[in-house]
């Protein structure tokens, strides 16, 4: 398995630009409080979930 190459140049330690400029929490923030997760996995899930409730009415 090859070895994964950190953007800083240092092993173990990597930079995000997103988390750097507030973007990550502001998300998590708005996720928290819609309901509404912001990653793609996390709606998939979500609409699965709400059709399954719909089709066997749970």
């Amino acid at each position: 398995m090859a070895r994964r190459k950190t953007n800083t140049g240092i092993p173990g330690l990597s930079f995000s630009w997103k988390r750097a400029l507030g973007i990550s929490q502001a998300r998590q923030k708005i996720a928290r409080a819609t309901g509404i997760p912001t990653t793609r996995a996390g709606v998939e899930r979500k609409i699965g979930q709400l059709i399954l409730k719909k089709l066997f009415k749970l």
